[in-house]
């Protein structure tokens, strides 16, 4: 299928590993140029010469914070800048959930509550209202917001929190962007397997005592595929969000978790 992506351009945040960074990837096979965003130069500009190798395609990386309003105002200008205009937006920069101990009631604090919310929840909209405008003047755009399963789950009180809240910013910006053009839509990654998993692995490995085989073995037990979703399988599901072709989409939520938990819904 001809996804219609040749010759578009693309911002993701959190782009330089991991999920976004399989993203980028994809979106660039498609025929994307993209502007990567995130904090660490170095490993941005690793991910940048890696992936414009592989896919001959423009890779901008591009430092940024989305806690600050200046940096996504720079993030925007340079990658217009550099493309001449910006058709995707895929926020996906926030800090990583389901790495350590979740913390309690009485361990959560005032600044790790607002650190997350800044990083994900505003972070996401900072992003969507500076693209916003060159979208609508194109009459055409596609926001992808990454979340997390945490939204229809609980376990963690901030994980649950700012999840259910970028799908609450997705519908809102959905209804008010659609009539020009512009389709917003939120992806549920479950467990994913990245660059983080090996450590994750070993983690447990110490602390229940058992092979790695037997972690392993657990992680794909955790869907109903009975496999660990790989970065690249969330990619792909992205890409067509990212197209044309995804018109009849709008507002909603898609889950790329290989079947998570039993609950039904509709």
């Amino acid at each position: 299928m001809d996804l219609e992506l040749t010759g578009k351009a693309a911002i993701v945040t959190g782009g330089s590993r991991g999920i976004g960074k399989a993203i980028a990837r994809q979106l660039a096979l498609e025929g994307v140029d993209v502007a990567i965003a995130a904090r660490n130069q170095q490993v941005l500009d690793a991910a940048a010469r890696e992936l414009a190798q592989e896919t001959g395609r423009r890779i901008v990386p591009i430092v940024a914070d989305t806690k600050d309003d200046a940096s996504v105002k720079a993030v925007v200008k340079q990658a217009v800048d550099a493309f001449g205009r910006i058709d995707i937006l895929v926020n996906n920069a926030a800090r990583p959930a389901g790495q350590g101990p979740v913390p309690s009631l009485a361990e959560i604090t005032n600044e790790m509550f607002w650190e997350d919310m800044n990083t994900k929840v505003m972070g996401y909209l900072r992003c969507a209202r500076e693209v916003a405008p060159y979208m609508r003047r194109q009459g055409w755009g596609r926001i992808i917001n990454i979340s997390g399963l945490g939204a229809r789950t609980s376990g963690s009180t901030i994980g649950s929190m700012r999840n259910v809240a970028v799908s609450a910013m997705t519908k809102n910006l959905a209804d008010e962007l659609g009539p020009h053009g512009i389709n917003v839509t939120v992806v549920h990654p479950g467990m994913t397997y990245t660059e983080r998993i090996p450590a994750l692995v070993a983690e447990r490995v110490r602390e229940q005592g058992v092979p790695k085989e037997e972690i392993e073995r657990q992680l794909r037990e955790a869907n109903s595929v009975k496999k660990l979703i790989d970065a690249r399988e969330v990619a792909y599901v992205v890409a067509f969000l990212a197209s044309p072709k995804s018109i009849s989409i709008n507002g909603d939520a898609i889950v790329c978790g290989g079947g998570v938990g039993k609950a039904i819904y509709y």
